[in-house]
């Protein structure tokens, strides 16, 4: 099981970009993908995950209203605008089952990760 993920890099403030992840490898009927993030010196947290027929969606409290993500032809995209520099770290695309459970659960159970890509957002 591969995730590709692709996107990020460095943005000012106010600006935006878009992470993608491609999933692969087996079958992701039944599960949710989706985004962690790790900035420096703190605990990997739960962004935003989407099941994978698109009929749910779930976002942290901190990029609801900002990031918005979307699946299309097998690809999960997270579009991220208005970025603030709070939002500076590593994305990790994620797959397992009930991404509903995600934030409460935490990272450290999560199935498949893809490799991370980093995102800067300067002031």
């Amino acid at each position: 099981v591969q995730l590709q993920a692709s996107g990020g890099g460095s943005v000012q403030a106010g600006g935006s970009l878009t992470l993608s992840c491609a999933p692969s490898g087996r079958s992701f009927s039944s599960y949710g993908v989706g985004w962690f993030r790790q900035a420096p010196g703190k605990e990997r947290e739960f962004v935003a995950a989407i099941t994978w027929g698109g009929n749910n969606k779930y976002y942290s409290n901190s990029v609801k209203g900002r990031f918005t993500i979307s699946i299309d032809m097998n690809t999960v995209y997270l579009q991220m605008n208005n970025l603030k520099p709070d939002d500076t770290a590593v994305y990790y695309c994620a797959a397992d089952r009930l991404p509903s459970t995600w934030e409460r659960l935490g990272w450290r159970d999560i199935q498949y990760w893809g490799k991370g890509t980093q995102v800067t957002v300067s002031s």
